[in-house]
């Protein structure tokens, strides 16, 4: 009869056709719905509209896990039943369409890196969920087969999406702040590379060149004449200027993180829509510093390009200044962050000084040099 199971013997129960067309089907349409639905927290939210607690998304994103856990259940057993298949199914896109409008109903009020830690939260739970589901209806056509089923190990999946919602920002301020704590910690790697390569410079070897060069390639070679040539005492200094730099930038930035997130705590801030553009303002700042420092230390490898590095002390000199600006009309600065703000000018200032003197001396040598060339050409014979 149609709808009822086929045993064949070494492939295990194969379900009926018009039962799989039947799930399919249902599942497509909740996968409609549910995709035509995340597109709206694309979409920036009316001012007017009521905002949502972030607390009824994360207990919608519990529910949601308890959800995915029953249909786990469901395949622990020898059968299931199409119809409760199809029960679970509903109930848990019912409760997933109500996670996605909370969510985006949390989203008024929002800058531009709230609204995007709150939809890549959602979209990681929604795309869980999708391949969890695809997996259910595609094992319930192979129950009891050898084909071993996936769906215990994409339950766990969303439980981890649906973990995750409760550690995403629920306010401008802590979003823009984790974003700032990111940058502070790709620039912890880059102060990292930047001792490696001083440290390097600063060991000589005891061991003869012959033993040294035994059993390179010549792809070693060319590697280690672009990167591991000694420094000069000069690029030395600067190197060590640099590092100074990049330390106390990441000290700025950690004291500009602790300012805002001081502003969690003040009752009285300035217009919301005003407040939010500032720290946005702020963010863009943070990232131009992380670029200046990526920057600054891909300029450290000899020979040193001083020209650059020059303009790299100038750009973020002018971009602390900007940050320092911002924070005043935010009204967040304090006594920590100002002692940041001018140990990180001085320091910047003190490389500038250093590497106009380098490149100073740079232009004299190729001037000396000038009149030398010009007796040497003439001289030679035609």
């Amino acid at each position: 009869m149609k709808g009822e199971f086929v045993i064949r013997e070494g492939r295990g129960k194969k379900m009926g056709k018009g039962e799989m067309e039947r799930l399919n089907q249902t599942l497509t349409s909740h996968l409609t719905t549910i995709h035509e639905t995340l597109q709206i927290l694309d979409q920036t939210p009316s001012s007017s509209l009521q905002k949502l607690c972030w607390d009824d998304v994360i207990k919608l994103a519990e529910q949601l896990s308890k959800n995915a856990t029953t249909a786990g259940m469901l395949f622990t057993g020898e059968k299931i039943e199409v119809k409760a298949l199809e029960e679970n199914m509903e109930s848990y896109f019912n409760v997933l369409q109500g996670l996605l409008l909370t969510a985006y109903g949390s989203t008024v009020g929002a800058g531009p890196t709230l609204s995007s830690y709150i939809h890549s939260s959602i979209k990681q739970v929604v795309d869980c969920s999708f391949l969890l589901w695809r997996e259910c209806v595609a094992s319930y056509d192979f129950q009891g087969s050898e084909q071993k089923c996936s769906v215990p190990q994409l339950t766990g999946t969303v439980w981890e999406a649906c973990s995750a919602v409760k550690k995403t920002p629920a306010t401008n301020i802590v979003a823009v702040g984790r974003a700032m704590t990111k940058i502070a910690v790709s620039m912890k790697d880059v102060l990292r590379e930047m001792k490696e390569l001083e440290l390097c410079s600063s060991e000589p070897t005891d061991e003869p060149e012959s033993n040294a060069l035994e059993g390179t390639t010549d792809f070693d070679l060319e590697d280690d004449d672009e990167f591991g040539k000694d420094l000069s005492p000069e690029e030395k200094k600067i190197a060590q200027l640099a590092i100074g730099i990049v330390s106390e930038a990441i000290t700025f930035i950690k004291e500009l993180i602790r300012a805002i997130s001081g502003l969690l705590k003040k009752e009285n801030l300035k217009d919301e829509h005003e407040g939010i553009e500032s720290l946005e303002k702020l963010l863009k700042s943070c990232r131009s510093i992380g670029v200046q420092v990526d920057e600054l230390g891909a300029c450290l490898y000899p020979p040193q390009e001083f020209s650059t590095i020059e303009k790299s002390c100038k750009e973020m000199s002018s971009l602390v200044d900007e940050i320092n600006k911002d924070l005043d009309c935010l009204s967040g600065s304090t006594e920590a962050f100002s002692q940041g703000y001018k140990a990180l000018k001085n320091a910047l200032e003190v490389l500038k000084v250093e590497v106009s003197g380098s490149l100073a001396i740079d232009a004299a040598q190729e001037n000396s040099s000038a009149p030398d060339m010009v007796e040497h050409m003439q001289n030679l014979a035609v």
